[in-house]
């Protein structure tokens, strides 16, 4: 194989964003199935949060199931009391700008990415990168975004970032049946992007890797993995 075909079957590089109350190993052992069926087109980094979550006695805030025992981390916390949940509105934001000088940090270390994927706050994470990028306020490029069970952020300090619609390319994926970030929300997220690409599953809180997703993810990934070797 000559040196030009390979720079032409160079495949997509993503940026992994786990949920609330995980961290880059687990997020990267829940997805396998999903990274499998684009596994032609993309290849993933996964990156753990800056912020150690502190185990609350009940589980309301678990993104997806996790033991006491896994190490646990945020994006960032809309409580005082340094705890998050999606469904809040009002609050702050406290550590979110580490998160996003994390973000930056991944993209000088491993030479950039294509695109961003984010599943939960993981996503919420990325809808804000998305506003931040298409402002100029960003010193990193990405060309598109996966968002799953993503949702805007209810903080205080991030009202202003919804008030434009996001022009990048983006797949943003929800259960009609999730008890921890309702659909409503997920599809109040991609009405903030223009042309936003959805699929919907009938599950709840988790990346859906059944034959009914499989071709739309192969379209979006295929057609940008085309167009970045094009």
């Amino acid at each position: 194989m000559t040196c030009e075909n390979k720079m032409n079957n160079e495949k997509l590089k993503i940026l992994a964003i786990h949920g609330y109350r995980q961290n880059a190993d687990a997020f990267r052992q829940k997805t396998g199935s999903f990274r499998k069926i684009v596994n032609k087109w993309a290849e993933f980094t996964f990156i753990t949060a800056p912020h150690k979550v502190l185990i609350p006695s009940d589980t309301e805030n678990i993104d997806v199931g996790q033991s006491e025992n896994d190490q646990q981390y945020g994006w960032f916390f809309n409580r005082e009391d340094n705890s998050f949940r999606g469904i809040r509105t009002g609050g702050p934001a406290i550590g979110f700008e580490k998160s996003i000088e994390l973000v930056a940090e991944a993209f000088e270390k491993f030479g950039g990415f294509d695109g961003i994927w984010g599943f939960s706050q993981g996503a919420c994470l990325v809808s804000l990168l998305c506003h931040l990028q298409q402002r100029g306020l960003l010193n990193i490029k990405f060309k598109f975004a996966i968002m799953i069970a993503g949702f805007k952020s209810g903080s205080t300090p991030h009202a202003e970032y919804y008030q434009d619609i996001i022009k990048l390319p983006s797949l943003h994926v929800f259960g009609e049946n999730d008890q921890i970030i309702p659909s409503q929300m997920s599809e109040a997220l991609s009405n903030c992007f223009k042309d936003p690409l959805i699929v919907t599953h009938s599950g709840g809180h988790f990346v859906p890797a059944s034959s009914v997703q499989k071709k739309p993810y192969q379209d979006f990934f295929k057609f940008h993995f085309d167009l970045k070797n094009s």
